[in-house]
């Protein structure tokens, strides 16, 4: 039996050398590398893996907070996690999310090696499937939402439930249909902005991101979404200008 697995980790070194670990160990396959817990988490909607080797201390979203956020519910498909940390005060906390084996950095092959085995052991008793962490048929598809990180979690937010998006100074709220506040989250406009598609958002003001599909009434100067106006600065009224145009055509 083969295990696809990723490597997650935020020190170069760190991660090259589990990805070393990985290469050389005949039945695992490196599947992927991330820098990041947020960018593991788009490559595992992306792909499916068995085991994940899982740093802790990373910035943004530690690997605690990423089980967390993969929540398997106890469930025996899926990924499995091995954290690899160079801090043990973790361990029970590593427990408490199902971790499959904890190692402590440094750690040789000869350790690695022991919980990899640990690994496929526990695939072998299953034998399940592997199951991307991409949602079924019967929901909406992968590329019809983003993640918010709010506070200690990652939120998953549709595009279609998105009115509008306000930037602040170092957060950005974004009002959602059903919520009667909106999303804080620890971001700038621009990065958000990014991430949005452009067929279904606009930018009208150095402030404010709106969805089009949400577009009440318009204006040559302002948009209105529900019961709220908002103003279309000077240095986006070109581009709403071409968008007024296709929508009155």
């Amino acid at each position: 039996m083969t295990l696809s697995c990723i490597a997650v980790d935020d020190e170069p070194l760190a991660l090259g050398l589990v990805c070393a670990f990985i290469e050389q160990t005949p039945f695992l396959k490196l599947a992927g590398r991330y820098s990041s817990a947020i960018e593991a988490l788009r490559g595992l909607h992306e792909q499916a893996v068995d085991l994940i080797f899982l740093d802790i201390q990373m910035p943004d979203l530690n690997g605690i907070e990423l089980a967390r956020v993969l929540d398997r519910s106890g469930a025996n498909t899926g990924p499995r996690i091995i954290f690899t940390t160079a801090f043990n005060q973790y361990a029970i906390e590593g427990y408490k999310v199902d971790a499959l084996d904890y190692l402590l950095k440094p750690f040789g092959y000869d350790e690695f090696l022991r919980a990899a085995n640990k690994a496929r052991s526990y695939a072998e008793r299953f034998q399940q499937p592997t199951i991307p962490l991409a949602l079924p048929a019967k929901e909406e598809p992968e590329e019809e939402y983003l993640f918010l990180k709010v506070e200690y979690q990652l939120v998953r937010v549709a595009f279609k439930d998105i009115l509008y998006i306000e930037g602040l100074k170092d957060y950005v709220k974004v009002y959602v249909q059903g919520n009667k506040n909106p999303i804080l989250t620890l971001t700038s406009l621009k990065a958000l902005e990014e991430k949005l598609p452009a067929r279904r958002f606009m930018r009208i003001h150095r402030s404010f991101i709106v969805s089009l599909e949400q577009v009440k009434a318009i204006t040559k100067n302002s948009v209105q979404i529900g019961d709220i106006t908002i103003t279309v600065s000077d240095q986006y009224k070109d581009a709403f200008s071409q968008f007024l145009s296709r929508w009155t055509s």
